[in-house]
């Protein structure tokens, strides 16, 4: 995120109708982000699972917007206590704003400010969601996630992007979420599986994707949304810094997808449409903390690594025994830590800061300070995460039975079914229902 600009009073911005319109786009771009994760999620599980998997991220549309008025933005942006968190009465319920009053240093409302940052507390606890797929309960999982933005997302957006907390402090850089949002997910994610434990039939029975054209469908919404994500995240188009960003977030995603699809083809003998959504995704992730410091070429190299370090990560949960459904761990927190660390590497010291990585003679000061941000996150997600898994299981539960697993969480927890073949006509019982429906006709007739 942004860093506060330092103005004189003499010299106060003013708001800026244009900065404002762009940065309500880019609210309603990282919104869909979440329906785009849902189809995302939703395509990748058994079709037994499918409406689960939608309800996990659209509840937090609802659970995080109401806690974030209520509670959350003053604990993530109020003013700084301690470097740890922060707190403001005035935006208690966003209450006491006025209409026009500028975020501190910008040409934007707060009210803006608060909204686009709304949508980003409210697709991280979505992602930790796929680590999940099959197996919990949805009341447990709305718990936990009400409990988990309060513990652990707030206080490390303060952290990371909040003016005192202490990572900012530090130096530490993330444009736009790559330890606040994937990092803290992806950690989440590991901590909450290493107490729920796996699913059933996990390396023994098939869990094949049961509609990839979802899975594309929801890749091409986070895509198009991430450009809100990242270029918005400099709160408006003054300098040409989000302009950069947008151009990295493209560049860096194509070349993660392909690095994807040609270690996909080398290792399996296939490029696979799962392969080349995950890539792209892959992409997303790593350029978020490191796209505005670096330079488009810079952007290509860390898509390509991240791409290629993300597709092997993915298969150590089968090596080392850990159930995580949908490679939120592969993926979120692998790239996550890749980004965040190249900034140290590829920051060029002439986009967002003068902060320069390794490769533009920073030397390793910010490498340094990069990776004690991206291990202070994980270490805190990951324990903090765990912990609120196991009080909940031993609580509530966390769990559906093995009986509700393996006959479909969909029915069990929603009394629904993605699909209903019922009415579909065709087939055995197509042909079954014609015959039994030709001779009720027949009868009408021959009463007319």
């Amino acid at each position: 995120m942004a860093p506060a600009i330092t103005t004189l009073a003499a010299d106060a911005p003013e708001l800026s109708a244009a900065n404002t319109g762009f940065m309500l786009i880019c609210s309603a771009l990282v919104m869909l982000m979440t329906p785009g994760l849902a189809f995302f999620y939703g395509g990748m599980v058994r079709v037994k699972s499918s409406l689960n998997m939608l309800m996990m991220s659209f509840i937090s549309l609802g659970i995080v917007t109401i806690l974030w008025v209520l509670y959350g933005f003053s604990l993530a942006f109020g003013t700084d206590s301690g470097s740890l968190i922060g707190w403001n009465s005035d935006y208690v319920g966003l209450g006491n704003i006025g209409l026009t009053e500028l975020w501190d240093g910008y040409t934007v409302p707060v009210y803006v400010f608060a909204v686009f940052q709304l949508m980003f507390a409210i697709i991280t606890p979505a992602l930790i969601s796929g680590a999940l797929a099959d197996r919990v309960k949805f009341s447990a999982w709305v718990l936990f996630t009400a409990l988990w933005v309060t513990v652990v997302y707030f206080p490390v957006a303060h952290w990371v992007w909040g003016t005192g907390g202490w990572l900012f402090e530090m130096g530490v850089i993330d444009f736009a979420g790559g330890t606040a949002v994937h990092i803290n997910a992806g950690a989440a994610a590991l901590g909450v599986i290493l107490v729920i434990g796996k699913r059933v039939g996990f390396k023994k029975d098939p869990m094949r994707p049961h509609s990839l054209p979802l899975v594309m469908l929801g890749a091409g919404l986070l895509w198009f949304g991430w450009f809100g994500f990242n270029a918005g995240s400099w709160l408006g188009n003054d300098d040409g810094v989000g302009a950069v960003m947008f151009v990295n977030t493209q560049v860096a995603t194509a070349a993660a997808m392909l690095a994807w699809l040609g270690y996909e083809k080398l290792r399996h003998g296939s490029f696979t449409t799962l392969g080349a959504a995950s890539g792209a995704v892959a992409g997303l992730v790593a350029i978020t903390p490191s796209g505005g410091s670096c330079s488009p070429l810079g952007a290509i190299a860390i898509g390509a690594i991240a791409g290629l370090l993300c597709a092997m990560a993915v298969g150590l949960k089968y090596k080392l025994g850990y159930d995580d459904s949908l490679d939120v761990i592969g993926v979120h927190l692998v790239g996550g830590v890749v980004g965040s660390l190249l900034v140290g590497l590829f920051a060029t010291g002439g986009v967002q800061s003068k902060a320069k990585g390794l490769f533009y003679g920073g030397g390793f000061e910010q490498l340094g300070k990069q990776a004690i941000g991206v291990f202070a996150v994980l270490a805190y997600s990951l324990v903090a995460s765990a912990l609120l898994a196991f009080l909940l299981d031993k609580t509530i539960g966390m769990r559906v039975s093995e009986d509700d697993e393996v006959s479909g969480i969909d029915q069990v927890e929603h009394a629904e079914t993605a699909y209903d073949f019922s009415g579909a006509g065709g087939g055995a019982a197509g042909r079954t229902a014609t015959a039994v429906a030709a001779p009720a006709q027949d009868a009408k007739k021959v009463d007319a």
